[in-house]
C-alpha cells in the first residue's frame, strides 16, 4: 500500500515540472561566446553542453558601414558552424558584432542615417548566410539619448529586412539579439525597450563588471547577484529590464567564466568590501576562471562562499580574488529560471576549466522532471 508521505512527495515533483511547463513552449538558452581574441580552438569547444554558441565578433568598415570578417578570423568564422555541429548537431550559432573593440564613432554614424544602417543591415544579413549563422547579435551599449534611438531604429529596420529576406529565399528568419547594459537606464541615457521587445528574439544581460580593481578601492562582487547596500547587482537589473516593458522570457542571463584580483591594503582584513590599492595581477586584475583555479592549486588558501553577494572569494597574503565556481552559477542558473527568464550567456566559453562550469549550469531542476516522467 502506498503511503501518505508517498504520494505526497509524487504529488511535490508533479507540482515542480508543471511550474516549469511553459519552458518547454520555447528553448531554454544554455549559451556561451567564443572570442577569437582567446587563442582556444573551436575544435576544442564542447558544443554538447550548449544550445546556442555566439562567434565574436565581426567588425564594421568605416567608410561604408557594411559588416565584414577581418582576415585572420576568416577561417576560424567561415568554417564555425559546421565545427562545433560535429558535437552537438541541433546546436544553433550567431554572429556577433562589434563587442569591446568595436568602435563607437563609426556605430553612432552607422546607426545615425538611413542609408548607413540599411548597408549595414544588408550585409550583415549577407555575412550571416554565407558563414552559415542562424543569428545575429549586436555588442555595443550606447551612450547617447540620440544613439539609443537611432538603435530603436536599427532593431525595427534590421528585423523588417530579416523577415524579407527570409520570405523572399523561402527560408527561416535570421535570430536577431543584442547586449545590452545589467539595467535598461543608463545614467545618460535609456534603450529603446519597445523597439527592444517588439523586433529582437532576446537580449544577452552583460550582469557583470560592476567593480574593478582599476576603479574601486575596495574588494567587491563583480557580479553580485544581490547586494543589499545597494542598486548596482543583477537582481535589480533584471527587475528593472521587466519594469520597463520587456518580458522575462527575452532576457538572457549572463554568467562571467572570469574574476578580478585585487591587491589588499591590509591582509588581514580580507572580507568583501576590505580596503584594496588597485589590481594585485596585471594591468586591470582581471583572471579568467581557469587561470584562478589553477593560482589557487599553487598558491593554496581557503574559498569562501557569500551568500549575502552570491560570490566566492580567495585571499593568500594581499591577494584577493572574487569570482563565480560551481556553486555561485547553479544559484544564477535557479535563479534564471525562477524568475522565467529565457536562459544564460557564458562570457566566454574557454574561460572554463575542463568544462566544470559548462556542466555545472547545465544541470537544473528539469532533470528531476525528467526523472519524474520516466518513473
Amino acid at each position: 500500500m502506498v503511503s501518505r508521505i508517498t504520494i505526497a512527495l509524487v504529488l511535490f515533483e508533479f507540482l515542480l515540472c508543471q511550474e516549469f511547463e511553459p519552458l518547454k513552449a520555447q528553448t531554454w538558452l544554455q549559451a556561451g561566446y567564443w572570442y577569437s581574441g582567446s587563442g582556444f580552438p573551436v575544435s576544442d569547444i564542447n558544443s554538447a553542453l550548449y544550445t546556442h554558441l555566439i562567434c565574436a565578433f565581426a567588425e564594421l568598415n568605416s567608410s561604408t558601414y557594411e559588416l565584414y570578417v577581418s582576415p585572420e578570423d576568416e577561417q576560424s568564422f567561415s568554417s564555425f558552424t559546421t565545427t562545433v555541429k560535429q558535437k552537438n548537431p541541433s546546436i544553433t550559432t550567431l554572429l556577433s558584432i562589434a563587442g569591446g573593440n568595436g568602435n563607437d564613432t563609426v556605430l553612432s554614424l552607422m546607426v545615425s542615417k538611413d542609408s548607413s544602417r540599411k548597408y549595414f543591415i544588408q550585409s550583415s544579413i549577407r555575412i550571416a548566410r554565407l558563414y552559415g549563422f542562424q543569428g545575429l547579435d549586436l555588442s555595443w551599449v550606447p551612450e547617447t539619448i540620440s544613439d539609443m534611438n537611432n538603435m530603436g531604429r536599427l532593431f525595427e529596420e534590421w528585423r523588417a529586412a530579416a523577415k524579407s529576406e527570409a520570405a523572399n529565399d523561402s527560408t527561416q528568419v535570421l535570430i536577431l539579439t543584442a547586449a545590452v547594459h545589467f539595467r535598461p537606464g543608463l545614467d545618460s541615457a535609456s534603450y529603446p525597450v519597445e523597439s527592444i521587445q517588439n523586433n529582437l528574439n532576446w537580449v544577452h544581460i552583460l550582469t557583470y563588471d560592476y567593480h574593478m580593481p582599476q576603479l574601486a578601492n575596495f574588494t567587491a562582487a563583480h557580479a553580485a547577484l544581490y547586494d543589499p547596500s545597494s542598486s548596482v547587482n543583477t537582481d535589480n537589473g533584471i527587475k528593472e529590464w521587466i519594469g520597463s516593458g520587456v518580458t522575462a522570457s527575452k532576457l538572457v542571463l549572463g554568467l562571467p567564466f572570469y574574476g578580478y584580483a585585487w591587491n589588499l591594503r591590509n591582509p588581514e582584513d580580507n572580507a568583501i568590501g576590505a580596503s584594496a590599492t588597485g589590481p594585485a595581477i596585471g594591468k586591470s586584475g582581471a583572471m579568467n576562471y581557469k587561470d584562478i583555479k589553477a593560482y589557487i592549486q599553487q598558491y593554496g588558501g581557503h574559498v569562501k562562499y557569500n551568500a549575502t553577494y552570491v560570490v566566492n572569494y580567495f585571499s593568500n597574503g594581499s591577494t584577493w580574488i572574487g569570482y563565480d565556481d560551481v556553486e555561485v552559477v547553479k544559484m544564477k542558473v535557479s535563479y534564471a529560471r525562477e524568475n522565467k527568464l529565457l536562459g544564460y550567456a557564458v562570457w566566454q566559453v574557454p574561460y572554463d576549466d575542463n568544462w566544470v562550469l559548462s556542466s555545472a549550469a547545465g544541470k537544473d531542476v528539469t532533470d528531476a522532471c525528467l526523472r519524474f516522467v520516466k518513473t
